[in-house]
């Protein structure tokens, strides 16, 4: 049975540092003068050598994801249903550890702020949970699907790992998409920042884009979590699972985010600083590499720096979000996950689009251009 974690073996960590570091401009401007990208080139362009090119990368970025998405810009929404938590996250304001106050919205409280986010003109949302199998397993997540399922076109999650046949039974109610992050691939560091819950379990995490693949989903999310690690190493293990990924279930669509953290409910800082110019060479490589992909940029990230980033390959954009549950209408005062840096309303990010020349859309483009078939 094929599993990314045989692919994932194959591969050492310090071997990868130093190939990454060892990179010379030389070798950078033989990666840019060739039509097609390949892992082995992705290495090159997230390497301290591509850095003075940046523009180069930037100017083809723009170019690969016009031809393939148009002057489109995807908008969507998170809402939280709960904060509880059962793992132990030591970047995390849930994490089972913090003192605050859980909450879990009701039937009623999910219906009062979908009908907010509805007046604000979403139809792409992001349902997200703390991991608490017993209070938000599938149970709870298939009936809150089935309460909103008919005033969105498409529902995705980010929630905890979950069974094939978990997946197959959300999926049946009408999930669309699962974001499932590896937070980071270096296995010592990923114990270290999870010693305790289910979330502990490296392997089983790992595996979880192969259960998804299997049970049929429309698409994965995939990422890691910036500052944990060595965010170039990290990138180019989400890479190598990105196209183990495309090889394996084919007909499964895929996008990339890119989380850095963010202050918390917890006090763990950066071990190793992504910066901002770093975050725009790492989006443009993953563009070079793939131009199919879908690249997601949160409210995590700046005023200034999203305003900046729309055109260098970004599809997807989240606006005026809530990290905590019922945050919009039921509950604003509940604990955030993380603080967001864009604060800006939907109204004002979707003028900020328009004013650089991309039209708002409002649900996936897969489902909106069959439509037209």
């Amino acid at each position: 049975m094929s599993k990314f974690k045989d692919t994932f073996e194959a591969y050492d960590w310090d071997t990868l540092v130093n190939e990454i570091y060892s990179f010379t401009s030389f070798d950078v401007k033989n990666v840019l003068v060739k039509e097609k990208i390949t892992l082995e080139d992705f290495k090159v362009l997230i390497s301290p050598a591509a850095k003075p090119f940046i523009e180069h990368m930037a100017q083809r970025s723009n170019g690969l994801t016009k031809k393939r998405f148009g002057n489109t810009m995807q908008m969507y929404i998170p809402m939280y249903l709960s904060n509880e938590c059962q793992n132990i996250c030591t970047y995390c304001g849930f994490s089972m550890i913090n003192k605050i106050r859980r909450k879990t919205l009701s039937d009623k409280e999910i219906i009062e702020e979908v009908a907010h986010i509805k007046r604000l003109g979403y139809d792409h949302i992001l349902l997200v949970t703390g991991e608490a199998n017993r209070t938000v397993g599938v149970s709870y997540l298939k009936n809150a699907i089935a309460l909103i399922r008919e005033h969105f076109s498409n529902i995705s999650i980010e929630v905890q790992p979950l069974d094939e046949e978990e997946y197959k039974t959300l999926i049946q109610e009408g999930l669309y998409a699962v974001l499932v992050y590896q937070e980071t691939y270096h296995k010592a560091t990923y114990k270290t920042h999870h010693p305790k819950g289910k979330k502990s379990n490296f392997d089983y995490r790992l595996n979880t884009p192969d259960r998804l693949g299997k049970a049929g989903i429309h698409k994965i999310g995939l990422g890691a979590l910036f500052g944990l690690e060595d965010w170039r190493v990290d990138s180019f293990y989400t890479a190598l699972h990105l196209k183990y990924l495309q090889k394996t279930y084919w007909k499964t669509k895929y996008s990339i985010s890119f989380p850095r953290l963010r202050p918390h409910q917890g006090e763990v800082q950066p071990k190793v600083e992504m910066t901002d110019s770093d975050l725009v060479q790492l989006i443009c490589a993953y563009r070079l590499l793939d131009e199919d992909v879908e690249l997601s940029m949160s409210t995590r990230e700046s005023e200034i720096f999203r305003n900046n980033i729309i055109n260098l390959g970004i599809t997807s954009i989240s606006a005026e979000s809530k990290t905590n549950p019922g945050g919009y209408t039921v509950d604003p005062e509940s604990l955030e996950q993380f603080e967001i840096s864009d604060e800006r309303s939907t109204d004002e990010i979707k003028k900020m689009i328009q004013s650089q020349g991309y039209e708002v859309i409002w649900k996936d483009w897969d489902r909106s251009y069959s439509s037209f078939l």
